[in-house]
């Protein structure tokens, strides 16, 4: 099978290099993509989520590019559209900037619901339909996007079905006192403005890694502790819609690339444990009683994880 871990950790220490006091959502992040899925940044501006974005972008190796999320973008913006030549008098479609590798969508919740569902059907079917017409997107294809907390001026909330489209949805959070001071010093140390990450790996590089994860053993009673903890965020008095079996299914996959990424060829409860957060909170829909109470989805999940029994770590599949 495809080492994972030697070149994952490889990745991490180049994004590491220009991105300081990350670790954990970087670890997470990159997880993700091995499993396939699409990752959100949510956090107050300011904090690094696009040069986090941009700087995994850059070490995997896949073609990039950046989608400048504004209120007066429209779909066609995102998708491309048909355009007139007049040499032929024909139209003609012009791919637009999802027709990549991987898309950095920044600030995605500054343009508007009609113009965020166009990424709806790319994400769930890596495909786009423009004019009745479908295209299919490169693979792999995926998108990191950031987005700024719903209370700050001109944002719009993501509808739930694109929410749950997101494998994650990671916070960034303020660094320490000594990991600021890094990112002061490493400013200094490039003495320019812009951070660049060189490629470790390049595109088929990376869906080898994606396919080496796909073939990890995962143990019956990690499936069925995957189903509990899913399932226990339904029944909480303070959740009107819990998480759907995308949930836990989304549980299981990045427990298993965590696992790759970690060296071993079996999921153990605590990868579960270390994802439930990220991957459960923003598939939660809260009753008005919480939400007016102040209640947050992650809360609710990290009251919920403790509650459901713990398999026995299987290790006899290493």
């Amino acid at each position: 099978m495809t080492d994972v871990a030697g070149p994952a950790q490889a990745i991490l220490e180049r994004v590491r290099t220009v991105v300081v006091g990350m670790d954990e959502p970087l670890e997470i992040a990159l997880a993700s993509l091995l499993a396939g899925g699409h990752v959100l940044f949510e956090d107050v501006p300011g904090l690094g989520k696009t040069l986090a974005a941009r700087s995994i972008a850059s070490a995997i190796g896949l073609e990039f590019r950046r989608l400048q999320c504004t209120p007066d973008m429209l779909p066609g913006d995102v998708t491309g559209s048909y355009v007139y030549e007049p040499g032929s008098g024909d139209f003609s479609f012009r791919e637009g900037p999802i027709f990549t590798g991987l898309l950095l969508a920044d600030e995605i919740n500054r343009t508007t619901p009609k113009t965020q569902s166009a990424l709806l059907e790319a994400m769930a079917e890596r495909q786009v339909t423009v004019e009745g017409r479908r295209f299919p997107l490169p693979e792999p294809f995926h998108v990191i996007a950031t987005s700024n907390p719903i209370e700050y001026e001109g944002t719009y909330a993501l509808p739930e079905a694109q929410l749950d489209r997101f494998m994650v949805r990671l916070g960034v959070g303020y660094p320490s006192a000594e990991d600021e001071a890094g990112i002061l010093f490493a400013r200094v140390a490039r003495q320019r403005e812009a951070a660049e990450v060189d490629p470790v790996i390049d595109a088929a590089g990376f869906l080898a890694l994606q396919h080496a994860v796909e073939a990890l053993h995962v143990d019956a009673d990690i499936v069925r502790y995957c189903v509990d903890l899913t399932r226990a965020t339904r029944d909480d008095p303070d959740v009107a819609v819990g998480a759907s079996p995308r949930g836990s299914q989304t549980l299981l996959l990045l427990a298993r690339a965590l696992a790759a990424i970690g060296g071993r060829a079996y999921v153990r409860p605590d990868d579960v444990k270390r994802v439930a957060v990220p991957v459960l909170a923003h598939r939660l829909t809260l009753t008005t009683r919480a939400w007016a109470a102040g209640t947050s989805p992650a809360h609710i999940v990290e009251r919920v994880v403790p509650q459901v029994a713990v398999p026995p770590t299987v290790e006899s599949a290493s």
